[in-house]
């Protein structure tokens, strides 16, 4: 019986335990945790400070709500430049239920974070207020007519819903209300469930119409003429973006000491000696090829002038350069006529060296190709630089190295760093795809010049496919370095650029001839002069060399080195035009393809853009492997302006 008995009571008491839970619950979800209501109390001072004190009514249940609250409070913000804005926030003090209530803060990403309450003292359930008393500063925004508060009363980052949002805003002493709007619902809602009361003598009252829900709140602005209130000068508000923005000092300090440092070293080794006089000269600096020319001209070289040296090796006779449909074929020749250059030798054994007679430029020989640039590139330094000029490169390296220094200052102290440290290396390897994309646009659209009419549509309809292909990786590289550029901010962008464009600068500018490199350089522009004068001009030259076909040959590869081979065909198209029949009837012997056969001697300019653009692009194609936005007005929205964050429970 008394084992019947117990087994009763226990039974009972476990079924009345699980009724008062289930009922517990039941109640708790009728009446959950959420903010009854946020009052917001504003004073703008004269100084432009803001006194404000937030009054947060809460039920808690000892769900999230344990210990306190938390209220998240934003420090620091992006203006419309992407440049870093703090502001100052410092707190009064903290209430609860009218009595002060313990506290501590820590920063967070953006902000500070307040953790209201004893991390040992758990609070009671029920209804608890808050009151949070803080000051802060540079929360003001100056337009040209008035002076704006423009606030986020709650924030969007609650956890809990809103009952009821309230605002009131006490406008500096003496100003008068010019304008106002408010906003509720998410970040960039623009909704209008407020209620807007101008209490008399500078006061506004705003409050909702609804309750918001979680991540919704309230935002508030007022505008008042200007004067009521003090703005920074030009100085102060330079001060404070500098002090904002910490990377922007050691980017400008650092980009003014590339600067000197560029100008110095430049002053030092790169200035140029004085030209001499540049008359018009007969006939190249005696022993110079034409690649030799054109490398001590640009101090550098380019595929330009190993297709100079191409065309130099067939008019001597060792190739014969053939145009195809779709590319050039170099033919080997025995008859020579005169000898090669160290550096044609260099190109001759690396494109002939298994025995072979004849070669395509296309990507199936990119390695001989590139062999062959390198060697020629190779041979041309080692008899012409430091003789005839200096690039004094090394000199850069010092300016790069700090330059990496700055770049990695401005990302570790941008707004954002990770997301500019992640773009930074995303776009090294974009950018470097889509350069690599610009050269083949750049080349197919050049190479459709070229070959019959077929051949010509054909090329251009593939140009257009490989330029729509590219465009979606060009707008990808705009986006990505105004991303770049929003996360280091605009001046720190610009910073970077300009040091891009020093290096680039200064890479020419530190080139400089030697004495000796001055005479040839002077001989050089003289020659030149004579290839590119124009037939009105040849009058006052005195004993020009007769133009035979033979003059026209040996020099035309210098005119391709030169850049003035269109003037050099033209002229000679004119004299063979006018002459006999046999003059007429020149081919040339070195070359044949569309160019020469289809126009004859008035083709000559056709030959000359063919060489050119046609016989360089295919060699490079063939040495390759495959406070400052306004909110009164009505172009604000719910989470913008001063203050906001959120808060939580604890």
């Amino acid at each position: 019986m008394r084992r019947w008995v117990l087994f009763t009571l226990v039974f009972v008491t476990v079924w009345g335990l699980g009724i008062l839970r289930a009922v517990s619950t039941s109640a708790q979800g009728v009446q959950d945790e959420r903010i009854l209501d946020f009052s917001s109390d504003i004073v703008i001072h004269a100084d432009s400070s803001l006194t404000v004190k937030e009054t947060i009514t809460v039920r808690a249940l000892g769900q999230s709500i344990k210990r306190g609250i938390i209220r998240d409070f934003p420090t620091v913000y992006k203006d419309r430049q992407g440049h870093r804005v703090r502001v100052s926030f410092e707190i009064a003090e903290v209430r609860r239920d009218g009595r002060l209530e313990p506290y501590h803060t820590e920063n967070v990403s953006n902000g500070v974070r307040i953790y209201i309450g004893h991390k040992d003292v758990f609070i009671e359930s029920g209804i608890h207020t808050y009151e949070i008393t803080y000051r802060t500063s540079r929360q003001v925004g100056f337009f040209k007519d008035y002076d704006e508060l423009y606030w986020n009363v709650t924030g969007t980052g609650w956890t809990f819903p809103i009952d009821h949002a309230a605002a009131r805003i006490v406008l500096p002493q003496g100003a008068r209300l010019l304008q106002h709007a408010a906003y509720t619902g998410p970040q960039g809602a623009q909704g209008q469930d407020y209620r807007f009361v101008d209490e008399g003598g500078g006061t506004l009252f705003f409050e909702t119409t609804r309750k918001l829900g979680v991540g919704e709140g309230l935002t508030v602005a007022a505008a008042w003429p200007k004067g009521f209130v003090r703005e920074p000068d030009r100085v102060e508000r330079a001060l404070a973006l500098l002090g904002d923005n910490r990377g922007l000092p050691i980017g400008i300090i650092g980009l003014m000491a590339v600067l000197a440092y560029y100008l110095a070293v430049w002053f030092r080794v790169g200035r140029d000696p004085e030209p001499g006089t540049i008359i018009p000269l007969f006939e190249p600096p005696h022993g110079f090829s034409p690649a030799a020319v054109r490398f001590i001209r640009h101090m550098d070289f380019d595929q330009k002038t190993f297709a100079a040296a191409v065309v130099n090796m067939a008019v001597k006779g060792h190739l014969l350069i053939r145009e195809t449909d779709d590319t050039y074929v170099l033919v080997k020749k025995t008859g020579k006529k005169e000898q090669l250059t160290p550096g044609e030798k260099k190109i001759a054994d690396a494109l002939f060296d298994s025995g072979s007679k004849e070669i395509a430029l296309d990507n199936k020989h990119a390695a001989k190709f590139k062999k062959a640039l390198e060697d020629l590139h190779k041979t041309l330094s080692q008899e012409y630089e430091k003789t005839y000029f200096f690039t004094n490169s090394r000199y850069m390296i010092p300016a790069l190295g700090f330059s990496l220094a700055i770049f990695a200052g401005l990302i570790l102290y941008a707004p954002q760093p990770v997301m500019a440290a992640f773009l930074a290396v995303w776009l090294t390897l974009w950018s470097l795809g889509c350069t690599a994309l610009a050269i083949q646009v750049f080349q197919a659209w050049r190479g459709s010049r070229r070959g019959r009419l077929p051949r010509r549509l054909l090329g251009k309809f593939s140009a257009v496919g490989i330029t729509v292909f590219a465009l979606p990786f060009w707008a990808g590289e705009i986006v990505g370095l105004a991303l770049f550029a929003y996360s280091v901010s605009v001046l720190g962008a610009v910073i970077l650029a300009a040091l891009g464009g020093f290096h680039a600068l200064f890479y020419h500018l530190l080139k400089a001839p030697t004495h000796l490199g001055r005479k040839i350089l002077d001989q050089i522009e003289g020659f030149r002069m004579y290839l590119s004068i124009a037939e009105k001009d040849r009058l006052g030259i005195l004993h020009p060399p007769e133009k035979t076909p033979e003059h026209f040959e040996k020099y035309l590869p210098y005119a391709l080195a030169l850049d003035v081979e269109q003037e050099w065909c033209e002229q000679f198209a004119r004299v063979l035009d006018a002459g006999d029949d046999a003059q007429q009837a020149y081919r040339p012997e070195w070359y044949r393809g569309s160019r020469w056969s289809t126009l004859g001697a008035s083709g000559l300019a056709n030959l000359s853009d063919s060489l050119s653009s046609g016989l360089t692009s295919a060699i490079a194609s063939a040495s390759t492997p495959p406070g400052s936005r306004s909110g009164s007005g009505g172009g604000g929205s719910s989470g913008g302006g001063g203050g906001g964050g959120g808060g939580s429970g604890w």
